[in-house]
């Protein structure tokens, strides 16, 4: 009899879900790639009763996952909103001791949704990783950073959050946030790298790319 009650709760915990799902739309939306002029615009605060919020939060959550992304920007999917989130709890997870003791001296990653996002502090201690980019796939570049950070912004249900963060977790913070403000991680390699790369990101917008998730190409 409880195996029966059981299973009937989470048959009706199922059904709960696709109806809350379709209700909601839950989608996974395609990337912006590289050459989409909203990747270079400064995007605007947001407050709690912006259209469709949620929405936009939970697709974008779908598509980071089924991008196998660490971390993804509201701009990328085409919301000029200054709003990203990032996962680095997932790279945590899958590194060997003494490797998360170095990337992650602080914390053992973050789940977050960070709205109108301001860093306040950036360390002048530095250092330097290979980057990549959802919406630049199949290049990577080192790019030099701050080790540490203090951000404030609003979690998903609009309380005030102040934060330190370094390491791993810093760098994919300080990537998204450079999103909000129209740069990208390409920004902070020198010129001459850059010009050799473009040819490549010129083959990017025009979706000369093999890659393994839903994008949105300029030509």
């Amino acid at each position: 009899m409880q195996a029966i009650e059981a299973d009937s709760r989470n048959q009706a915990d199922f059904y709960y879900f696709c109806i809350h799902k379709i209700k909601n739309r839950i989608m996974i939306l395609p990337i912006l790639s590289y050459g989409h002029s909203i990747l270079r615009k400064k995007c605007i605060d947001i407050d709690k009763d912006y259209p469709e919020l949620e929405k936009i939060v939970n697709n974008m959550w779908t598509t980071l996952y089924s991008a196998n992304g660490m971390g993804l920007a509201a701009s990328q999917i085409n919301h000029a909103l200054k709003l990203f989130i990032v996962d680095s709890k997932q790279v945590y997870d899958n590194l060997e001791e003494k490797e998360r003791e170095f990337l992650f001296p602080d914390d053992q990653g973050i789940v977050e949704t960070f709205i109108d996002a301001k860093i306040t502090y950036r360390s002048e201690k530095t250092w330097v990783e290979s980057e990549g980019c959802l919406s630049i796939p199949m290049v990577r570049e080192d790019v030099q950073r701050p080790w540490d950070i203090e951000i404030e912004y609003l979690d998903r249900q609009f309380q005030k959050q102040k934060k330190h963060f370094s390491g791993e977790t810093a760098r994919a913070v300080q990537h998204e946030y450079d999103h909000t403000d129209g740069i990208l991680y390409i920004d902070h390699i020198n010129l001459l790298k850059r010009k050799l790369l473009s040819r490549k990101l010129i083959q990017i917008s025009e979706g000369k790319v093999d890659v393994k998730y839903k994008m949105k190409f300029v030509k």
